[in-house]
């Protein structure tokens, strides 16, 4: 079996903050509801569909589950994967005309996954996190391949099962299709494996290399911003500097240039982020939903460039997260530490599977998706659910009070009233009449460095947390405030990420 090509260095930093990767799942629902029913049909009969779950994935927005919309069943984990593949979702293999205006040469075989992002959405819907998993992540794989690039997870197990399928007999769609799915069950098993069984994950969606260029094509380029004007071969990237439209080829290249950006892979993960939340603008723009022509472009290319698990309902999946788009989705990605080379001879990232584990419970909950109390409930601290905690926002940045409320909610405490105020510098937790105690334990929640003061507005049974612009604590991680978990002695200190959201044009290098 050939070793997974070398690729560039992960990021190891990268956040945005707003509605983006929910609105991407969403897209082709939202699209196609503003059609008509006939072409939410299209959708879930077109889109291609992988069984990687069998019989251990849950019904939450499938076809078939009795839940009341909008509620889910459970705990959704989703792995959104961006996939360096020069086949189509039905395996067949990309027109050489499109792949010349890509400028994706061959791959040889060699098929890595570019993009590795955990979506975990609550039982209750109303907020997310998208966790990013760097690409060249130090790991243990699954499958018994030893340790190596997280990207390489897929291109193990796809190649020996694409050998032992030829041998078979098993040809062309066929055969990429049946060794694309081995390939997406070693990742999926190595990355819960990463999270130390933190979540297990039951949804799964990949796109392909065409996708930008299809669905950018579909409607009509996207805005993007440049600082300076940029012009690299081997990307086939040329373009000037300020604001513009891109689409086909150039959007593809605008995603993928890894040679010649100032700050390197991490310039490249910015320029995504920037194009992904000019896409949800643009395909939830009225421009897009009431154009029939663009419609069905839009989900023609979807049908060809788009993956998703089986037994998932798209439609019914986004009836019940309706909640959530006009909500928070934060964007993290996992702690890691200095680039060094490998045995191997390839630059990796070096990743503590600790730090991984305690990072990425600390964002979903400490029962994560599946660890409950022998109870059946997840665990808590005794005595926080009888304390409601209110937020008063005045932190400055758009949904901080909303992550550090839900961050509060999960260590037990109930949810009361969240407000956003002006701002003030200063964070502090408030307390009625004889609720001093209850107070320092929710400053102790927020990293115990949050001052406490009476304050006789406070009603009973209520704790009032102003959140202010020094506050750094839980929740605060995609903020541009400090990260709560780091590796000891090989953390490295990475530039500042312009901030992203869903709306507005950001200019990036």
């Amino acid at each position: 079996m050939r070793e997974p090509a070398d690729r560039s260095r992960a990021a190891t930093a990268g956040k945005i903050t707003g509605r983006t990767l929910v609105a991407l799942l969403s897209t082709v629902v939202l699209a196609a509801s503003g059609y008509g029913w006939v072409e939410v049909d299209k959708v879930r009969n077109g889109i291609t569909t992988t069984d990687v779950f069998g019989s251990r994935q849950p019904l939450a927005g499938s076809a078939t589950t009795t839940t009341a919309v909008p509620g889910l069943d459970g705990p959704q984990d989703i792995l959104v994967v961006g996939l360096d593949s020069r086949t189509d979702a039905q395996g067949n293999p990309l027109p050489q005309a499109v792949l010349d205006q890509l400028h994706a040469g061959s791959n040889d075989g060699e098929l890595n996954t570019d993009t590795m992002i955990l979506l975990h959405i609550p039982a209750d819907g109303r907020s997310a996190v998208a966790i990013s998993f760097p690409r060249d992540s130090y790991v243990q794989l699954a499958g018994g391949y030893g340790k190596h690039k997280l990207n390489s997870a897929y291109a193990y197990a796809r190649n020996d099962a694409y050998s032992d399928l030829s041998a078979q007999g098993v040809k062309g769609a066929d055969l990429e299709q049946q060794a694309a799915v081995a390939g997406r069950k070693n990742l999926i098993k190595t990355v819960e494996d990463l999270t130390g069984g933190a979540v297990t994950i039951n949804r799964y969606a990949e796109v392909n290399l065409a996708s930008f260029y299809e669905i950018s094509q579909a409607i009509g380029g996207v805005t993007v911003c440049l600082n300076q004007p940029v012009k690299e071969y081997r990307s086939g990237i040329d373009l000037p500097a300020g604001q513009q439209v891109i689409s086909g080829g150039q959007a593809l290249a605008f995603v993928r240039q890894r040679y010649d950006l100032p700050r390197g892979d991490l310039d490249r993960i910015v320029r995504q982020q920037a194009f992904l939340s000019g896409m949800v603008q643009k395909v939830l723009s009225a421009d897009t939903l009431v154009n029939p022509s663009k419609l069905n472009a839009l989900i023609e290319a979807i049908k060809k460039s788009v993956v998703i698990s089986s037994g998932w309902d798209l439609l019914t999946f986004m009836q019940q997260l309706q909640g959530i788009v006009g909500g928070s989705v934060r964007f993290e990605t996992i702690p890691t530490g200095q680039n060094v080379i490998s045995a191997e001879g390839q630059s990796v990232t070096v990743v503590d599977p600790d730090s991984v584990r305690d990072f990425v419970t600390s964002l979903i909950g400490t029962g994560g998706s599946s660890k409950t109390t022998t109870s059946g409930t997840a665990a808590t601290t005794p005595g926080n659910d009888r304390i409601t905690v209110d937020m008063r926002d005045g932190a400055g940045a758009p949904n901080l009070g909303a992550s550090v409320l839900d961050e509060l909610v999960r260590d037990g405490f109930r949810r009361g009233e969240s407000l956003t105020i002006a701002t003030v510098p200063t964070s502090a937790v408030h307390y009625g009449p004889g609720a001093s105690a209850d107070a320092d334990k929710v400053a102790s929640a927020l990293g115990g460095k949050v001052v406490t003061e009476p304050d006789s507005a406070v009603p009973a049974g209520h704790i009032r947390v102003y959140l202010g612009q020094d506050y750094t604590g839980p929740g605060a991680q995609g903020f541009g405030m400090a990260p709560r978990y780091v590796i000891p002695t090989t953390a490295v200190t990475t530039p500042t990420s312009p901030s992203i959201t869903a709306g507005g044009v950001p200019c990036v290098n």
